[in-house]
C-alpha cells in the first residue's frame, strides 16, 4: 500500500487532513454551541429556563454514558466512513429537529430526542480523533493531533459565541438550526474520506460482543502510559471545570462584568495558541505521556499566582498563560491514546477518555458551585492544586507495578500507518517495559 499524506489524497479522494479538520470543526462547533442554543430556545419559545437546563443535561449526560457503547460499535463496524459520517450527520439532523420542536411539542419528546442526539455525541469528539491514525502516516500524527486540538479550541470559542450572537440577532431556533446544518455538513464531508473497510475478522461481525464493551476500560487500567495520561488529565479537569465559577467570582471581586466570560475566553485563546505552537514545533514526540504531565504542572503555576495578581488584566494574562500550557497537554494526550491503544479498541479508548474528562469537569463545576461561598482566592488555588495532584497521580500510575498479559513487541517503523485495514497497528507494550525513571531537570527540554 502507498502511504497517505496530509497533502495528497488517498486513492483519488480529497486531501485527508483538511477535509477531516473541516468536518471536525463543524461538528464540534455545533456540539459546543448547542448547549447555549438550547437554553436560549427554551427561554425564548417556552419561557422555561428549567427546560433549557434539562435539555442541556439530556444532551450532555450521554456524552459520558454512551461513550463505551459508541466506541465499541465504532471498533466493531466494518464501514467506518459510513458509521462516523452518518453518525455526525444524524447529530446535526437531531439539532435541527430540536430547533423546530422545542416549545411546540411535549417536553418528554424533546428530552428524548436530546438524549438520542447525546448518544451519538461521543463520535464527534474522541470518535473522530481516533480516525487520524487511519488517515495519516505515523510521522505526521503529532502535528495532526495538534491541529485536531485546535479544532476543539476553536469550537469551544466559536460555538457558544455563534449561538449567542445569532440567537440574539434573529432567534434561538434559527441559531440551533444553523448549528445542526453545520454538523450535518461535517458528516457529509466525512463520507468523502477514503477509509478502507475492515475485513470481517477485523470488524468482528456487525456489532460488539457484550464483553467487548469493557475491553477499552481494561486497557485504560492495564496499560501504564494510557492509565497515567487518562487519570491525570481527568483529575486536572476537576480544576478546569471549576474555572467558569471562579471567573464569575473574580469578575465580582474586580467589579469587572466583562471578566465573567472574558477570563474564560482568555484561557481558550491561550489554549488555541498553545496548540498552534505545538503543531509548529512539537517536542517530546517519543514520550507524549511526559508532555501531558509537564503541561499539567505548567497550568498550575499561573493559576496559583491569580490571588496575588491585583488587577483584572493581569489575571486575564495569567488565565491565558495557563490555557497556553493546556494546548501541548491536549495534543500530547491525543498522541498518547493513538500510540498506546491497541487497534482493536482504539476508538473505545478515545471515547472513554473523552467521557471521563467531561465527567470530571462537570464534577469540578458542581464542586466549585457548592463551595463558591469560600470566595475566589481559595477556589482558584484549589484549581491549581488539582493540576499538581494530577501530576502526582499521573507520575504514580506511570511508575506502577508491571502487569501480566503484555502485548507483542513493536516494529519500529515511523512511516507506517497506524491501524489501517489489513495492517493491524502494533503498539508499544508498556506493561512489559521497565518502570520509568523519575522526571528530572535534564528532561525538561524534551517534554
Amino acid at each position: 500500500m502507498t502511504d497517505v499524506t496530509d497533502s495528497a489524497p488517498r486513492a483519488g479522494g480529497p486531501p485527508a487532513l483538511p477535509v477531516y479538520l473541516t468536518a471536525a470543526a463543524l461538528a464540534r462547533t455545533a456540539d459546543e454551541g448547542a448547549r447555549v442554543g438550547l437554553v436560549m430556545l427554551a427561554a425564548q419559545r417556552a419561557d422555561s429556563p428549567a427546560l433549557g437546563g434539562a435539555l442541556v443535561a439530556a444532551l450532555m449526560v450521554p456524552h459520558v454514558a454512551a461513550a463505551p457503547v459508541a466506541g465499541a460499535l465504532a471498533d466493531a463496524v466494518k464501514r467506518r466512513r459510513l458509521f462516523h459520517g452518518g453518525g455526525v450527520a444524524l447529530y446535526g439532523v437531531a439539532l435541527a429537529a430540536l430547533a423546530v420542536l422545542v416549545g411546540r411539542t411535549g417536553d418528554l419528546a424533546v428530552l428524548a430526542l436530546a438524549v438520542a442526539a447525546g448518544c451519538v455525541a461521543p463520535l464527534l469528539t474522541g470518535g473522530l480523533t481516533s480516525l487520524l491514525g487511519e488517515l495519516l502516516p505515523k510521522d505526521r500524527l503529532t502535528r495532526a493531533f495538534s491541529a485536531d486540538a485546535v479544532s476543539y479550541n476553536l469550537a469551544g470559542i466559536c460555538g457558544p459565541a455563534a449561538a449567542a450572537a445569532l440567537g440574539t440577532a434573529t432567534s434561538a431556533g434559527l441559531a440551533l438550526a444553523v448549528l445542526g446544518a453545520g454538523a450535518t455538513s461535517g458528516g457529509l464531508l466525512l463520507l468523502s474520506l477514503r477509509l478502507p473497510p475492515r475485513s470481517a475478522r477485523q470488524a468482528r461481525g456487525t456489532g460488539p460482543r457484550p464483553a467487548g464493551l469493557l475491553s477499552g476500560a481494561a486497557v485504560l487500567v492495564r496499560d501504564r502510559p494510557l492509565r497515567s495520561v487518562t487519570w491525570a488529565s481527568s483529575v486536572g479537569q476537576l480544576g478546569v471545570g471549576a474555572l467558569p465559577v471562579v471567573s464569575v467570582l473574580l469578575a465580582h471581586r474586580y467589579d469587572a462584568l466583562w471578566a465573567t466570560g472574558g477570563l474564560m475566553t482568555a484561557f481558550a485563546v491561550g489554549a488555541l495558541a498553545g496548540s498552534l505552537g505545538y503543531a509548529y514545533r512539537p517536542v517530546g514526540e517519543e514520550r507524549p505521556e511526559r508532555v501531558v504531565l509537564w503541561g499539567l504542572l505548567g497550568t498550575a503555576f499561573p493559576l496559583a499566582a491569580v490571588p496575588w495578581s491585583g488587577h483584572v488584566l493581569v489575571t486575564a494574562v495569567l488565565f491565558a498563560a495557563a490555557g497556553f500550557c493546556t494546548g501541548p497537554l491536549f495534543s500530547a494526550l491525543l498522541a498518547s491514546r493513538e500510540r498506546y491503544a491497541p487497534a482493536a479498541v482504539r476508538t473505545q479508548v478515545f471515547t472513554l477518555g473523552a467521557g471521563l474528562k467531561s465527567t470530571f469537569a462537570a464534577a469540578g463545576a458542581a464542586a466549585a458551585g457548592t463551595l463558591s461561598g469560600l470566595g475566589a482566592a481559595p477556589l482558584v488555588l484549589g484549581t491549581a492544586a488539582c493540576q499538581v495532584a494530577a501530576v502526582a497521580v499521573g507520575r504514580l500510575l506511570l511508575t506502577g507495578r508491571r502487569t501480566r498479559g503484555a502485548r507483542p513487541a513493536p516494529t519500529p517503523a515511523r512511516n507506517a500507518r497506524s491501524g489501517t485495514a489489513g495492517t493491524p497497528s502494533v503498539t508499544t507494550p508498556p506493561d512489559t517495559a521497565p518502570a520509568d525513571p523519575p522526571l528530572d531537570s535534564s528532561e525538561k527540554g524534551h517534554a
